[in-house]
């Protein structure tokens, strides 16, 4: 019979570890280096840090602006469920990006539906960070292209290609709200 850690605590902190030891983080910015390493431990893949990329001092951003209470506009109910409430320290409310009369200073975070993407990238105010990682065959990997070409200077995360997802979005939004790891 195998002997299974049960403490979360340290099933974390191993996790954590062994995602450092695998992983190429050479490329990856020091302010995004903690959402890389959460993105590779919510989809179980290492690799997906390869894809990552960012404008600069995203990371910074995001954090400065979750520092100072900016709310969280997410693309789904699922994705919304996902923010860990206890690591923002701020109290920043969180609700849906399809609710929102206004994207001025927020924290979008899009995991599930590309078509998203183009409304951010529409908006005529705009957010303050954008977390892109819809997944998908048909229009996600155009429309995270579309983000990271940066045509309007936006502060954003995205992965490149097809993968993504709901999990790794909120990975990355709980990444940003806290040091703690």
């Amino acid at each position: 019979m195998l002997d299974y850690i049960r403490d979360g605590a340290e099933i974390y902190r191993r996790s954590f570890s062994i995602i450092r030891e695998e992983a190429d983080l050479s490329a990856v910015p020091v302010d995004l280096e903690k959402l890389a390493v959460r993105v590779a431990h919510a989809s179980g893949m290492v690799d997906v840090i390869a894809d990552l990329r960012a404008s600069p001092r995203a990371g910074a951003i995001g954090r400065a602006a979750l520092a100072a209470g900016a709310p969280i506009l997410c693309d789904s109910p699922t994705l919304e469920r996902g923010i860990t409430r206890s690591r923002l320290e701020a109290g920043n409310a969180v609700g849906l990006l399809a609710d929102a009369p206004t994207l001025k200073g927020a924290v979008v975070a899009i995991g599930s539906e590309s078509a998203a993407i183009a409304a951010v990238l529409a908006a005529a105010e705009p957010p303050a960070l954008v977390i892109a990682f819809p997944a998908g065959f048909e229009g996600a990997a155009d429309a995270k292209d579309a983000l990271a070409a940066n045509p309007r200077g936006l502060a954003f995360v995205t992965l490149l290609g097809t993968r993504g997802g709901t999990a790794m979005a909120a990975a990355a939004i709980n990444a940003l709200a806290t040091e703690r790891e």
